[in-house]
């Protein structure tokens, strides 16, 4: 067995999860939270459910809810001033991917100063960032389970992915209930975010057995339960298959890393500033066509988890019934969408390839990969 790390948050999940906050804020023995949620988790009710918990603990707490889809670089920013000026000593968020990660760019940043742009990369956090922790509301990113952060440089127009054991969150506190204020739009991005999560991370050549069980358990736990969460967008078991889902592929990721999907994926979203997750339902095909002759035997057990029959199926079969079915799942999920509408130029492709070539997710895919060949993807991918 070839040596591997593991490593995972303290995650309490289940119905109240996210009303216990105050009191384990009040572990920590802070004296001021900084609150980072958005706007959308305020009018929802999330927040104020928090901010209760907080106040019966007594833990005083500063809002900071200026922060967009794709998180800026400058949101970081502005939220670390705020974290100062407040002299707050503990991160508290709610909210999906956006506030998570911005989140923990503000501790980056309140630790160790500079700019959020100078992090990027592996392992470039010198100092722990402050406590952190987390409530997700939207079952997709895990950024509550991951040591990932990803933040729009609006410099140069990309995502930079940062990778640190620092950004681990203390505490992830999971309750599938936050979830259902989600529209279906928002409910199949952040699953197939998910999905993707969990097959990147099971063809990484970073895997370990560790992170295996929980991708491909992941991977089935989507497939089992998304249509029939958007069919009955209420029915909580649903829900808590897919939050179950979330945290599984996130400790599968955050241990294997992820690969050529989300690197393309990152750089569409930092130029187009593109929704994630339809824009990882869309490279993802293409990208399995790419990928598949170098990591077989695992792609065929991935196709098992979906319940693809391979026991008479070649290798090209299992391939392209592996990928009709994904695709037949993305569209049945309401996301047929394709990248026409980007109408991308000679040009535009060019600089997309030379972006993803810059992410650190590049280098666990499980097939090298050139300008050339990610250029070539981006041109299928606007043709489908």
């Amino acid at each position: 067995m070839e040596l591997r790390k593991f490593l995972s948050p303290e995650v309490l999940i289940g119905e109240g999860a996210l009303a216990v906050a105050g009191q384990y804020a009040g572990n920590f023995s802070c004296q001021r939270a900084l609150l980072v949620t958005d706007p959308g988790v305020i009018n929802a009710g999330w927040t104020a459910v928090v901010e209760q918990s907080l106040q019966k603990h007594n833990i005083h707490y500063t809002l900071f809810s200026d922060i967009t889809s794709n998180p800026r670089d400058y949101e970081v920013m502005n939220g670390a001033e705020v974290y100062k000026r407040e002299k707050c000593d503990i991160i508290i968020v709610v909210g999906g991917g956006s506030p998570m990660d911005c989140a923990k760019g503000i501790g980056i940043i309140v630790s160790n100063g500079g700019h959020i742009n100078d992090y990027e990369g592996v392992d470039r956090i010198p100092v722990p960032i402050p406590p952190l922790i987390c409530v997700p509301t939207t079952a997709g990113s895990a950024a509550d389970i991951s040591q990932f952060t990803i933040i729009n440089n609006t410099v140069e127009k990309r995502k930079i992915t940062i990778i640190s054991k620092a950004l681990v969150p203390d505490v992830s506190l999971i309750d599938a209930r936050v979830t259902t204020t989600k529209d279906n739009y928002l409910t199949a991005c952040t699953a197939i975010d998910t999905l993707v999560h969990g097959i990147e991370a099971y063809v990484s050549n970073g895997n370990s057995r560790l992170s295996d069980l929980n991708a491909l358990e992941a991977i089935k736990l989507v497939y089992e339960n998304l249509l029939l969460c958007l069919n009955s967008p209420q029915e909580l078991k649903y829900r808590e298959a897919l939050v179950t889902a979330t945290l599984m592929a996130g400790l599968a990721f955050s241990n294997a890393s992820l690969g050529i999907v989300h690197a393309m994926a990152h750089s569409l979203g930092g130029q187009f500033d593109t929704f994630h997750g339809e824009t990882i339902a869309i490279l993802l095909e293409n990208a399995i066509e790419y990928n598949f002759e170098y990591a077989e035997k695992r792609y065929v057990h991935i196709a098992r988890a979906l319940n693809i029959d391979t026991e008479t199926l070649t290798p090209q079969e299992i391939k392209q019934s592996l990928v009709s079915t994904l695709h037949n799942f993305r569209c049945n999920a309401g996301l047929c969408q394709t990248t026409e509408k980007w109408h991308f130029t000679d040009n535009q492709i060019n600089i997309l390839a030379e972006k993803a070539m810059l992410d650190p997710c590049l280098a666990t895919n499980p097939r090298p990969a050139e300008h050339n060949d990610i250029a070539l993807l981006y041109e299928k991918a606007a043709k489908q």
